[in-house]
């Protein structure tokens, strides 16, 4: 079982101690990915873009790793706001050919550097 680590410059950089994704046994597991443009080095204005910047920075690590949206098996969804859920639905669907991943979501108390959305996954490489 060899564990190869995934990084980019084409996504934000861990802000802590992990990396952005670890591929292993044909599976790639992505690290949650704040709505940060990786351009600004900052969290993107609202909800709405910090979705997609958050779906964006989880393609190009999927990128990176020979993987894609269309093998994510499993996202998980972390808002700080249930009552954002119908607007990152929109931008989460958006990223799909109608065949979507099993799913979870859930509020949190609070997310790294104030973001309003971090969304992680598992794929196949």
């Amino acid at each position: 079982m060899a564990k190869e680590i995934i990084a980019t410059n084409n996504a934000p950089g861990a802000v802590g101690p992990y990396v952005q994704a670890v591929k292993v046994n044909g599976m790639v597991y992505c690290s949650g990915q704040l709505g940060i443009n990786p351009a600004e080095g900052k969290l993107a204005e609202g909800v709405e873009a910090q979705a997609h910047f958050s779906m964006k920075n989880l393609g190009a690590v999927l990128q990176k790793a020979g993987s894609g949206y269309g093998k994510i098996v499993k996202t998980s969804i972390f808002l700080a706001d249930m009552g954002d859920f119908a607007v990152v639905n929109e931008v989460y669907k958006s990223y799909f050919d109608g065949e979507y991943p099993a799913r979870s979501c859930v509020q949190v108390a609070k997310l790294p550097l104030g973001g309003l959305v971090e969304i992680e996954c598992i794929a196949e490489a």
